[in-house]
């Protein structure tokens, strides 16, 4: 059992990434923390990370424990919980990672509710800009806006959605003509920067024919890393948004943004719950995601149903 335990401590340490975390996330000092290290290295005859307060790198035998461990402990995890199975409660720990955005708005929400159904969950949803790595730092379930190209991972989608262009009535009564996305050239854009993407271009599909794709070179006086910004420029009447439909469905709904060009449709951004590829998948991995794949669309109108509100043609 001490092989465990001393297991399971490493882990927790390298997803840490410094002993002042570890020792603050398991309640305990700093020299406690430092004091087992050292000793799991004095039992195992090699040094497994140099390091200081504030971080740690792992040498290459302690990227060996680290990997070959996580190996183990899953096994043992895996064997655990088969066997367990036929038992109604699900728990364990589960660890969420999505976007600010989304996941402050629905996948916190259903995260509740499961959690409230589940009590045995021990519940972690992590909200970043940048998308974690699945494993590596201990993710169990990734939301995602497309399938991943990582072939060892399952992708689950969870909510068809779309790029939707619009803006506030006020504007829509102002504006210069809008039939074809080259028309954007002419109109001020609020444009989202984030991730490093390629922000300045717009792409559309017309929504009779999906293989005809213009992408347009926008600009505008206003910008933002932060969607919520741009969609309250938006709603403000400083231009046109090109923001997702989970996002501002309700507002299309009820009257405070148009849809524009509605002949056309932005490309498809569909959310998907990512998952390792194992043998054995957690039941707690596999009902969180049945959950999401069940309930989040709910939320969300189709979007597939037709363009929502008036619009100019």
């Amino acid at each position: 059992m001490a092989q465990l335990d001393d297991l399971m401590f490493f882990q927790r340490l390298a997803h840490a990434g410094s002993l002042t975390v570890t020792a603050r996330e398991l309640g305990l000092s700093l020299s406690a923390v430092s004091k087992r290290l050292k000793q799991l290295e004095a039992r195992l005859g090699v040094e497994l990370a140099s390091r200081t307060t504030r971080r740690l790198a792992l040498t290459a035998e302690g990227e060996r424990y680290l990997t070959r461990g996580a190996a183990i402990l899953e096994e043992l995890a895996e064997l655990e919980e088969a066997l367990g199975e036929q038992q109604a409660a699900l728990s364990g720990p589960l660890r969420v990672n999505a976007t600010f955005g989304f996941g402050r708005r629905h996948v916190a929400p259903l995260l509740s509710r499961f959690c409230a159904l589940h009590p045995g969950i021990e519940a972690v949803l992590e909200l970043t800009n940048y998308p974690l790595s699945l494993g590596e730092q201990g993710v169990d379930i990734g939301i995602r806006v497309g399938e991943p190209p990582d072939s060892r991972l399952v992708a689950r989608r969870i909510l068809a959605n779309r790029r939707v262009l619009c803006a506030a009535p006020g504007y829509v009564a102002r504006m210069a003509p809008l039939t074809t996305p080259s028309d954007l050239a002419a109109h001020p854009c609020l444009v989202l920067r984030e991730n490093d993407s390629d922000y300045a271009v717009w792409r559309f599909r017309r929504r009779d024919d999906d293989a005809t794709e213009q992408a347009v070179k926008v600009a505008g006086p206003l910008a933002s890393n932060d969607g919520e910004v741009i969609v309250q420029l938006a709603r403000d009447g400083h231009g046109i948004a090109l923001r997702s439909w989970w996002d501002v469905q309700p507002l299309l709904a009820s009257g405070e943004l148009v849809e524009l060009l509605t002949g056309w449709q932005g490309v498809r951004a569909d959310f998907h719950a990512v998952y390792q590829q194992r043998r054995h998948v957690p039941a707690r991995i596999r009902a969180f995601v049945a959950f999401l794949e069940q309930a989040m669309p709910a939320r969300v109108p189709d979007d597939r149903a037709g363009p929502a509100g008036p619009a100019p043609a």
